[in-house]
């Protein structure tokens, strides 16, 4: 199964409550088979006990450890909030929903931060269509 299916880039998205935004990160990557549903409760827990948001305007919602053994396959989930929602203090603006097997989380994240580490880059994501949003994180842009 692919990491990244286009048909869970979510664009436009309007601002909402965290948890309503975790739940539906999490219920995109249900939906494609890549976890089981209660790997949702294992999003919300991770944020209860650590904020996923990582800066720049991106939050990351993930399972706790013992939600793992809900994950079917890795898979990703995009929603993109061209006005930003709130996450605690803070406004995002892209949350990236992860499920990963094993270790892949590691190199997910790498992933991620490699490709949003500065906010040009961000702003660009931002105002992109799914096709590059998919191409970006798929490694398959135009360097």
């Amino acid at each position: 199964m692919e990491l990244l299916q286009k048909k869970n880039i979510i664009l436009g998205c309007k601002p909402k409550e965290k948890d309503v935004v975790i739940r539906e990160v999490g219920r995109l990557l249900y939906n494609s088979g890549y976890v089981e549903k209660s790997y949702i409760d294992g999003m919300l827990e991770r944020e209860k006990s650590f904020s996923t948001n990582i800066g720049n305007g991106i939050a990351i919602p993930h399972g706790v450890e013992a939600a793992k053994k809900s994950i079917k396959a890795s898979g990703l989930s995009v929603m993109v909030f061209p006005e930003g929602t709130m996450w605690n203090d803070e406004p995002v603006y892209i949350i990236i929903g992860i499920a990963a097997v094993g270790d892949e989380h590691l190199d997910i994240l790498a992933n991620i931060a490699d490709k949003l580490s500065d906010m040009e880059a961000v702003k660009k994501l931002i105002l992109s269509d799914a096709d590059t949003i998919y191409d970006i994180f798929m490694g398959k842009e135009e360097r």
